[in-house]
């Protein structure tokens, strides 16, 4: 059964990143961690796999279900660059690389692009930052379960000391250890609430210790003189980490979401296709003002200038997902569908419990019961966790 709160927050975080991309506006990186968030709920979901799969089996289902649509992206975007010049482009900052473009296939550094289509693949870090936790994830998720919490305050404490020591590493390694100390500990709190101990921390103690880190997180933003998280490793990687331990420690009741039936249905929407959308809303919005120039909606100003710029960029991205979403489905190994099914399913019902009939002697048939501490046969025992 889908937790849908997690399809929620997922959601909400992509959402977020859309508008962020849209407007710039530094607050919402304080508002809504977005990045952290979806980077806990990946581990929350890869530490429920581990718990049933071998790690080479999680890491290779989690590959295949990010990389086809990054593939199909790249299929797209790479010869466009090319034919725009990318090639010929000699004191640009990012220039032509054809053993980078390897990237592409198997993110683990950035994959590259042109001066020209920064758009196109600049959030693309978040790619290969996930690649990373997923590599990563076995050997987490192991440390995690015979260190407990100091595995969360590991990627904190490794931070630090890259603040005191200024080590640095060639720019590909760099840029993923940069990512992992920022949004390892978020992950880490993943697998947390996967096996309910973030749920079962005593709020006397979680909610304090979250302010705490909240704050700090907010004095070091204002120390370095901005309030776009985003720019600050040290400030994002604790309040990501604060707002992670609050929000996934509670577990609102989720039965009111079925009642609106249209957000109910957004939710599960962007939830099937949250790779694509993500891919592809940064490519959509670069498209906006051109797009609004046609229809000579392009010199609003004010409040309509920006909700026909959201509304604007929200058609752009959904066009692109019914575009190209059906790569999701090839990865997940389903028939590829233009628009996926926003049917929530429902958990089955346990069949009644009947009461054994007594023979003549007024003994139930099956006494003595079974032991309770063995399985009954043809009954599973229900599991503790839940995807």
């Amino acid at each position: 059964m889908r937790n849908r709160y997690l399809d929620l927050l997922r959601a909400a975080a992509i959402v977020r990143v859309i508008v962020y991309h849209l407007f710039g506006w530094p607050w919402l990186s304080i508002v809504l961690p977005a990045m952290g968030i979806m980077f806990a709920l990946a581990g929350s979901l890869t530490a429920a796999s581990l718990d049933r799969r071998g790690a080479g089996q999680v890491v290779t289902s989690r590959l295949r279900r990010l990389l086809p649509p990054l593939w199909l992206l790249g299929l797209i975007v790479v010869p466009v660059m090319l034919v725009a010049g990318w090639a010929r482009e000699t004191d640009g900052e990012h220039p032509f690389s054809l053993p980078k473009l390897l990237f592409w296939l198997f993110p683990i550094g950035d994959p590259p692009g042109s001066d020209k289509a920064v758009d196109a693949w600049e959030p693309l870090w978040y790619i290969r930052a996930y690649v990373w936790f997923v590599l990563l994830s076995p050997v987490m998720f192991w440390l995690w379960r015979r260190i407990g919490w100091a595995a969360v305050a590991l990627p904190l404490l490794m931070l630090a000391v890259l603040d005191v020591t200024g080590i640095t590493l060639p720019d590909t390694a760099d840029a993923a250890m940069w990512d992992f100390v920022t949004y390892g500990a978020c992950w880490i709190a993943g697998f947390a609430h996967h096996d309910n101990r973030l749920q079962e921390a005593r709020a006397w103690l979680a909610y304090p210790i979250a302010l705490v880190m909240a704050a700090g997180g907010l004095w070091y933003a204002h120390d370095q003189g901005s309030w776009d998280l985003n720019d600050i490793s040290e400030a994002q990687a604790l309040w990501s980490l604060a707002f992670v331990v609050i929000v996934l420690r509670w577990q609102p009741p989720m039965t009111w979401l079925a009642r609106v039936k249209p957000l109910d249905k957004a939710v599960t929407l962007v939830n099937a296709r949250a790779v694509t959308i993500y891919l592809w809303h940064n490519i959509a919005i670069a498209a906006v003002w051109p797009v609004l120039t046609v229809v000579a909606l392009d010199d609003l100003a004010g409040e309509l200038g920006a909700v026909t710029d959201l509304v604007a960029a929200f058609a752009l991205t959904l066009v692109a997902m019914v575009a190209f979403g059906w790569a999701e489905d090839l990865g997940a190994k389903r028939r590829p569908r233009l628009w996926p099914s926003t049917k929530v399913p429902t958990p089955r019902q346990p069949a009644p419990v009947t009461e054994p009939a007594p023979t003549m002697s007024g003994i139930p048939a099956n006494w003595p019961p079974d032991d309770p501490g063995m399985p009954v046969a043809g009954r599973r025992a229900e599991p503790r966790h839940r995807e």
